[in-house]
């Protein structure tokens, strides 16, 4: 820092004067906002460009007062969006939708602004060179969009040609494939004309693309959303011959997008469509090679049952789904999809075969393939049931028909046992043999002969099958705990939930079984509400093969998909899926068991009364015993499934709720809270004298809980069961003076902190009349001034001033109350503890009673 002096003529001392600030400021900081932008939109350090584009917002901010500033900032962001540096125009492009909408918000007296400086650079973006520029002007353009910032003039002059361009055939592949996603996704924000007109016959086109099967897949897995957008008539005449051939691709990602969203394009044809094309085409994607196919399709099926439902029964069973739950299966279909499992990298298969073919290792050899039950008849006329552009599948060549299996090895008793140990298929234990099994060598030998070819798809699914029933041969039950859970924590459960079912079925329930013929058992599944081949594929995935052949959770999908198929068929046709859901019910897999758990009520709700108690209350009694995953989703809809049953019945349950108590994990507080919640929802179902006897025990234990979220739901528990005994005097003082022993006079100051909680609660949610509180709480509430515990004393405080006071009945009370009231706040006013003698002497209006509790109360976690 330099000195400067006094002049020479001061007859004082030096001193040394500290420079003024204006002495130091930055040349940057003298120029205008235009300025500075001006000048560093020139530099040649990219670094500096990038701030440019990074704080053009500001900017704008800075000269929003000024309408030709502001149109200044936009003019120079269309030299800066020719800048040579890409991270210069990604950056840029990232901040064009903030710079839209501070438009759109603060300068609305532009109205061209944004279409004539913006809108420009984001669609040239579009087709840049840069793949991160290209990306962040897609985002952008979506979010202009989704926020209605793009005028429709522009957005069917400016946008979408250009896009449409971007799709021609000679354009970059990947410019290509990211303009076709955009279009789809554009598609339903510019609804059913633009997307008609303008987007529809490139899609079409599109779809055929013999070139690149990456934009094919861009157009199968968009296919749904065009459709419903599009409408019926259009997806009927101009769409679904495309989606046949994209179903018939040679790529198997492409048939598996189509698998994945045939709900979404059946939604969008007319039933006798669905019914005569749709079917048989979905047939062919559950028994396509690709195993990832066929795992697409079966947790797809469900879903597309559902599109045959009427609408009179879609509306009879459809429910909002209350705060903070999430309704099961497909009743409601924007349910959370499962999710999808990671795909290997695609290739072409290809029909060049050469003499060391997969059709060539598997002729000599006398084993027979386990065969998928849809494809039973096409091996005696294959037309009659394989559309016409699956007859000339590679699929359906090579594999070797059924009646050719070696007859030899049945004859001598090779067969495969009735049941794999690590299955059990239903609930009376019995399991169909999927097929003949070969000895270790046989399929040793079948597998070597087969991994040369493992690159097809085809030869892979087989030789997971070969290799699972390898496995099996040999399996243990270690490894038969491995991949299902462990033994030792279910077996004692599942037992008693098989015997529940049993004791349902009754003793002749065996013989039940053995008086119907195949022939009869076949019978019973067949209704017309949907083809039967659908239904029939639906049933086989509680078959123990199709975990092997198509996916290990697929009894998982079969129960995520049950309510909507039995909404679908409707209780009249409930005798086709009664099998199935005992299956799922007894699956060895807990996943399965907790999926029908989270969705018995509204199966329940489906069914009525009557089937509810023959068939869906024995498996209920099941799921109360078995593991906390499972029994937390029955736990959860307690109450909209009990509301649900005769009211005998309900109260038959009253004994059972205390086993809730009861959790594997002591540490699971979140099971002991959804129980506290679900028994307020409880209490309207059953009789005061019902609520005394049977759940004023589980409340008053749930009060004691070691965590405070549990105790505070349980205060309301008790509040509310204040409520419903209140109107028998009896009940009511018996219940108050348990509560005031248990609690008031508890040895541990939380249990006497809880009391002061339920009578602010008592009183503020008006759950008793304020004579009744005089005569049974308030004394025993009083007594707690003298509480050696300040957290009860500042309670209390809060207590007398935020409820008590408040109501007129005390404040002109005509006996002691208001004197007693007056005196123990005089006596909480001169407290040593300063927060008791502020609660006691000022109304905290801004706090409120949750948070009192919550913030006073004491928590182990």
């Amino acid at each position: 820092m330099q000195d400067f002096g006094v002049d020479d003529y001061s007859s004082e001392s030096d001193v040394i004067i500290i420079p003024s600030a204006l002495d130091f400021v930055s040349q940057d900081e003298m120029l205008t906002p235009l300025g500075r932008l001006d000048k560093y939109v020139a530099s040649e350090n990219i670094f500096n460009r990038q701030m440019v584009a990074r704080s053009l917002l500001d900017t704008l901010k800075a000269v929003s007062e000024d309408e030709r500033d502001c149109i200044g900032v936009l003019e120079r962001v269309g030299r800066l969006a020719d800048d040579s540096e890409p991270s210069v125009r990604a950056e840029l492009m990232e901040q064009v939708p903030h710079i839209a909408i501070f438009c759109q918000e603060n300068r609305p007296s532009i109205p061209f602004a944004f279409s004539k400086y913006l809108l420009p650079i984001v669609v040239r973006y579009l087709a840049d060179q840069n793949n991160q520029v290209r990306k962040t002007s897609q985002a952008a353009l979506l979010v202009l969009l989704e926020q209605e910032l793009i005028e429709r003039g522009d957005i069917e002059t400016l946008v979408c040609p250009v896009l449409v361009d971007l799709t021609a055939p000679d354009s970059n592949d990947d410019v290509k494939t990211e303009a076709m996603a955009i279009i789809c996704k554009m598609a339903p924000m510019v609804g059913k004309d633009i997307t008609e007109r303008l987007f529809l016959p490139r899609f079409c086109e599109m779809c055929c693309d013999c070139r690149m099967f990456h934009v094919r897949k861009v157009c199968a897995a968009n296919f749904g959303d065009i459709c419903s957008v599009v409408g019926g008539e259009a997806t009927e005449e101009l769409l679904l011959p495309r989606f046949f051939q994209l179903c018939s691709d040679n790529v198997w990602g492409v048939r598996k997008a189509c698998a994945e969203c045939f709900m979404t394009v059946s939604s969008s044809t007319s039933q006798e469509v669905r019914r005569t094309k749709l079917s048989s085409l979905f047939i062919s994607l559950i028994s396509d090679p690709s195993r990832w196919v066929r795992q697409a399709a079966f947790q797809s099926l469900g879903q597309f049952i559902s599109t045959f439902a009427s609408p009179n029964s879609v509306g009879q069973y459809f429910r909002e789904g209350e705060e903070g739950e999430c309704n099961c299966g497909i009743l409601i279909l924007n349910v959370a999809t499962e999710s999808t499992k990671n795909e290997p990298h695609e290739k072409r298969t290809t029909s060049n075969e050469k003499d060391d073919s997969p059709a060539d290792i598997l002729a000599p050899s006398s084993f027979s393939l386990p065969e998928p039950a849809e494809e039973e008849s096409p091996y005696v006329s294959p037309q009659d049931n394989i559309p016409e552009q699956e007859l000339y599948n590679s699929f359906h060549f090579w594999r070797l028909p059924i009646a050719e299996m070696d007859m030899e090895l049945l004859q001598q008793g090779e067969m495969v046992p009735e049941e794999p140990p690590c299955y059990v298929s239903s609930s009376q234990g019995k399991a169909k043999a999927s097929a003949p099994v070969l000895d270790r060598k046989q399929l040793e030998e079948l597998i070597e002969n087969l991994e040369p070819h493992i690159d097809d798809p085809d030869v892979k699914a087989q030789v997971d099958v070969l290799t699972a029933a390898l496995r099996a041969t040999t399996m243990d039950s270690h490894l038969e705990d491995a991949f299902l859970e462990p033994r030792d924590k279910i077996n004692c459960r599942v037992v008693m939930r098989n015997s529940t079912l049993q004791m349902h079925h009754g003793d002749d329930s065996e013989l039940s079984d053995s008086s119907f013929s195949p022939e009869d058992e076949k019978k019973s599944k067949h209704q017309d509400v949907i083809p039967q081949a659908l239904l029939d594929q639906y049933l086989s995935m509680t078959d123990p093969s199709r975990a092997q052949t198509v996916d290990m959770e697929i009894a998982k999908h079969c129960a995520y998909s049950l309510p909507g198929v039995a909404m679908t068929l409707g209780r009249q046709n409930w005798h086709c899926l009664r099998d199935t859901y005992e299956t799922l019910a007894s699956d060895m897999q807990w996943k399965v068991r907790r999926t029908l758990a989270f969705s018995i009520h509204e199966l329940a709700l489906i069914l009525g009364d009557q089937l509810t108690a023959a068939d869906l209350v024995p498996v209920f009694n099941g799921f109360l015993k078995d593991l906390d995953e499972v029994r937390v989703g029955v736990l959860k809809h307690l109450y909209h499934f009990l509301k649900l049953l005769h009211q005998d019945t309900r109260r038959k349950y009253l004994y059972q709720l205390q086993e809730f108590l009861v959790t594997d994990n002591s540490r699971n507080w979140r099971f002991r809270s959804e129980l506290a919640e679900q028994l307020v929802l409880l209490l309207e179902l059953y009789s005061g004298q019902d609520v005394y006897d049977y759940l004023r025990p589980l409340a008053f234990s749930l009060c004691l809980d070691r965590v405070s979220s549990v105790r505070w739901t349980s205060y309301k528990l008790v509040s509310e069961i204040i409520r419903k005994v209140a109107s028998c005097q009896a009940l009511l003082a018996d219940f108050l003076s348990e509560l005031v022993e248990k609690f008031c006079h508890s040895p541990k100051w939380s249990g006497r902190q809880a009391f002061a909680f339920i009578c602010q609660l008592a009183i503020e949610d008006d759950c008793v009349s304020l004579e009744q509180f005089s005569e049974h709480l308030l004394a025993p509430l009083l007594q707690l001034a003298s509480d050696p515990v300040a957290n009860v004393r500042v309670l209390l405080a809060k207590t007398i001033r935020q409820s008590l006071l408040e109501r007129e009945y005390f404040l002109h009370s005509a006996n002691s109350h208001q004197e007693a009231l007056e005196q123990t706040l005089v006596a909480l006013q001169m407290d040593l503890d300063k927060d008791v003698k502020y609660f006691a002497s000022v109304h905290p209006g801004s706090t409120r009673l949750s948070e009192d509790a919550m913030s006073t109360t004491s928590s182990t976690y």
